[in-house]
C-alpha cells in the first residue's frame, strides 16, 4: 500500500510544482500579467492541437480497439451520461453563465493523457496486454473529451442560445474550427490514410509521417511534449489563492463529482458490467484522474471562468492523491487488480 501511495504522490506532485513555479515567477514579477495569457493562447492553438494529433496518430494497432470494443464502448458511454447528467447539474446548480462550462468539463474530463497511463503502467507492471487497452481508451475517449469540451464552453459562452438561430449557427461554427477538435479530426484522417495504405513486405503502410518524414514527426512530438508543461506554468502565473473562498462552493461541488462520485458510479457500473482484472487499471486511469490541464487553457481562449478553471485543477490534482489511493486499495482488496 506505501507504493501505491507514493506513486500517486510521485504522479501528482510534478503538476503541482510546475503550477508553483508559474505562481512564484508571478509574485518574482518576473514577466507581464500579459505574459501568461499569450502562453494559454499558444498552448491552445499549437500545442494541444499537436498533442492531440499525435496521441492519435501514435495508435499503433487500430485493430485492437476493434478488439477491445466493449470496454471502448463502455468509456464513450460513461463519458458521455457523465456530460449530459452534468449539464443538468450546472443549469440547476451553478448561477454564473461562464462558469457552467467549466464545472461542466471538470465532471466529465480526466487528465488520462498525463496521468492515467502512466497509472496504468504502474498498476500493471508494464503488461503490453492492458496497455493495449489504456491505447485503445485514450484513442476514443480523447477526441469525445475535446469535442464535449469545445460544445460545453460555447454553449454557456452564448446568452441566448435557444431563440436565436444565429447563435446557434455560431456555435456550431466555433465547434468546428476549434483547434482543439481540428487535432482530432487531422489525428483520425492520418490514421485512417496510415491503415489504407499498401503494406510493404516488413507488414508498414509504404508511407508513414514516423517513418518517411521522421524531422516533420519529431517536430510535432516535441511540440507535443511542450504542451503540458506550458499549460501548468501558465496557470501557475494565473492563480490566485485568495479566489479558492470566493469560489469555494464551486470548488466544494466539481472537486466532488470528479474525484469521488464520477469514478466511484462508473467503477461500480463497469463491475456490474462485467469487467474484471484486464480492464479495471485502465478504467480507474480514466474515470479517477483529475480534471485535465487543458482545461484551462481552453476555458481562457473560450470566455470560460480561467481563474475557476485553474482552481480546478489545482484542487482536483491534490484530492485525486487520496482518491485514487482509496481506488486502487479496494480494488486490490477485491481482486480487481492484480498487484
Amino acid at each position: 500500500m506505501q507504493e501505491i501511495l507514493f506513486f500517486t504522490c510521485n504522479a501528482v506532485l510534478p503538476i503541482i510544482l510546475l503550477i508553483l513555479l508559474g505562481y512564484a515567477t508571478k509574485r518574482a514579477n518576473l514577466f507581464s500579467e500579459n505574459f501568461y495569457s499569450q502562453l494559454n493562447r499558444l498552448c491552445f492553438k499549437i500545442c494541444l492541437p499537436a498533442l492531440l494529433f499525435c496521441n492519435i496518430y501514435n495508435v499503433t494497432d487500430v485493430t485492437a480497439i476493434l478488439n477491445d470494443w466493449k470496454v471502448a464502448l463502455f468509456a464513450i458511454t460513461s463519458i458521455s451520461i457523465l456530460f449530459f447528467a452534468g449539464l443538468i447539474f450546472v443549469i440547476l446548480i451553478i448561477k454564473q453563465q461562464n462558469q457552467k462550462g467549466v464545472v461542466l468539463q471538470c465532471i466529465f474530463r480526466s487528465n488520462f493523457a498525463i496521468i492515467g497511463i502512466p497509472l496504468v503502467a504502474f498498476l500493471t507492471n508494464n503488461s503490453q496486454e492492458q496497455l493495449a487497452t489504456a491505447s485503445v481508451l485514450a484513442a476514443v475517449s480523447i477526441p469525445f473529451f475535446n469535442i464535449y469540451a469545445t460544445i460545453a464552453l460555447s454553449v454557456f459562452s452564448e446568452k441566448k442560445i435557444v431563440n436565436d438561430k444565429k447563435s446557434i449557427a455560431k456555435i456550431i461554427k466555433r465547434i468546428a474550427t476549434n483547434p482543439l477538435v481540428l487535432g482530432v479530426c487531422l489525428g483520425i484522417i492520418a490514421l485512417i490514410i496510415r491503415q489504407i495504405l499498401p503494406k510493404g513486405t516488413n507488414g508498414q503502410p509504404v508511407f508513414s509521417i514516423r517513418e518517411q518524414l521522421p524531422f516533420l514527426f519529431s517536430a510535432l512530438q516535441m511540440i507535443a511534449n511542450a504542451a503540458s508543461p506550458i499549460a501548468l506554468f501558465a496557470l501557475g502565473g494565473t492563480f490566485t489563492f485568495s479566489a479558492a473562498k470566493r469560489l469555494k462552493w464551486q470548488i466544494i461541488f466539481a472537486t466532488a463529482i470528479r474525484t469521488l462520485l464520477a469514478p466511484t458510479v462508473c467503477l461500480l457500473a463497469a463491475y456490474a458490467t462485467g469487467f474484471r482484472t484486464d480492464e479495471f487499471p485502465s478504467l480507474i486511469a480514466l474515470f479517477g484522474t483529475p480534471v485535465a490541464v487543458s482545461s484551462v487553457p481552453m476555458s481562457a481562449e473560450m470566455e470560460g471562468d480561467t481563474e475557476l478553471a485553474a482552481q480546478l485543477v489545482v484542487w482536483t490534482s491534490l484530492v485525486s492523491t487520496l482518491t485514487l489511493f482509496a481506488s486502487i486499495s479496494i480494488c486490490a482488496t477485491v481482486n480487481l487488480l492484480n498487484l
